[in-house]
């Protein structure tokens, strides 16, 4: 197998996904060749007590800004991925103009937003080159792998495809994301998570609310913000990297300087989870929402909008709540869980067992049988279709 990816790692939705995808594949004894500017292995990635093998390819050159690095790395490992693929030959996305046998589509940059990190000018000017250049890198490679299998990584992720990129309709796959329902499960990290509330200096009692990931316009943040400071009974946990200085100014003008704790950039966020009574994420857009499935895994009640992933895993009233980007409905929720301690422990249990169908097994199981046809196609065993 040859995976090739911008960066592979434990930190980010899909940089993650595609680490637990190399480690499954180890486990069932592939030889793994990885092309990609940045790998962070895990222990089990270099070798641990699986019987495959990694070998990294590094392509290299910057990662900022994207409208440089995207361009830079798709020349750059045209020239790798010729002379080191091996195998069957998987690119995460639209990243590189050689044929391969498998896109990874973790969004449809058609419909996917491209948000400043930062809300002057000139960042929202290369936001939107960005945005233009990544849809037409999207299609020159599909047009390139027509005949390849674009493996989607949710059921909204394919239809999105299906729709504007008719040409290659028939050949969407999708495999949905998983979690480790081992990792990240309650009480797992219960003196962690206690240790983590008391350096933050928030009481044992008091509810807690969690917000995790980056481009925090997309993601909502400001809506939560807002609706904190109607339910004033909770305290929010934000971890993730964004324009902090605009956010921080606007938590002070809403009086929420005590009850708002930013975390920043977090490589373990499992305790962050485990501190927590709710997982709040209004967010416009995802391809598929690993932190709300970590939540959920965690037994946390979900407050999240009907984004691709949380459609597939919420049951809204259930196993959590499926909310509009509105402010007024998301502090409605949370204090409907704060007063009423019972509906909270009923809703995180059933988000614990919907998360149960998405373990990372099934998602590796899938992915190898999908290459297992493709193996056979290319030797005349078969032709790969899947379901």
């Amino acid at each position: 197998m040859t995976v090739i990816a911008h960066d592979v790692g434990s930190v980010g939705g899909m940089e993650h996904q595609i680490s637990e995808l190399i480690n499954g594949l180890l486990r069932l004894g592939h030889h793994v060749t990885v092309i990609a500017r940045k790998f962070v292995p895990t222990e089990q990635d270099v070798g641990g007590s699986a019987p495959g093998v990694v070998e990294f390819h590094r392509v290299r050159g910057p990662a900022r800004p994207v409208l440089l690095a995207y361009p830079w790395f798709m020349v750059m490992a045209w020239f790798v991925v010729r002379r080191r693929r091996r195998g069957i030959v998987q690119a995460t996305g639209a990243i590189v103009p050689n044929r391969v046998d498998v896109i990874a589509v973790h969004y449809c940059h058609q419909v996917s937003p491209a948000s400043p990190s930062r809300s002057s000018a000139l960042y929202r000017v290369h936001s939107w080159l960005v945005g233009r250049m990544l849809r037409l890198g999207e299609r020159a490679c599909f047009q390139v792998n027509r005949s390849a299998e674009f493996v989607c990584v949710s059921e909204g992720v394919a239809d999105d495809i299906r729709a504007h990129h008719p040409r290659v309709a028939e050949r969407v796959v999708t495999i949905q994301n998983g979690v480790d329902t081992d990792k990240f499960a309650p009480g797992v990290r219960a003196a962690d998570a206690r240790a983590l509330r008391a350096s933050l200096g928030i009481g044992p009692s008091r509810p807690l609310a969690v917000f995790v990931g980056s481009d925090w316009e997309r993601k909502g943040l400001e809506l939560v913000l807002h609706a904190l400071a109607s339910a004033r009974e909770w305290d929010l946990a934000i971890a993730g990297a964004g324009d902090r200085g605009r956010y921080e100014a606007l938590a002070a003008s809403l009086g929420l300087e005590r009850s708002v704790h930013w975390l920043g950039l977090v490589s373990d966020v499992q305790p962050v989870y485990e501190m927590a009574q709710a997982f709040v994420f209004p967010s416009s857009y995802e391809a598929f929402s690993l932190v709300s499935l970590e939540a959920a895994a965690c037994g946390l009640p979900i407050l999240a909008t009907p984004i691709n992933g949380v459609r597939e895993l919420i049951v809204d009233g259930e196993s959590g709540f499926v909310i509009d980007r509105d402010a007024g409905e998301i502090a409605d929720r949370l204090m409907r869980l704060a007063a009423d301690p019972k509906l909270m422990a009923s809703i995180g249990g059933a988000a614990r067992e919907a998360a149960l169908a998405f373990g990372w097994e099934r998602m590796v199981a899938r992915h190898h049988e999908l290459y297992a046809a493709l193996a056979d196609a290319k030797t005349g065993a078969g032709a790969p279709r899947s379901g």
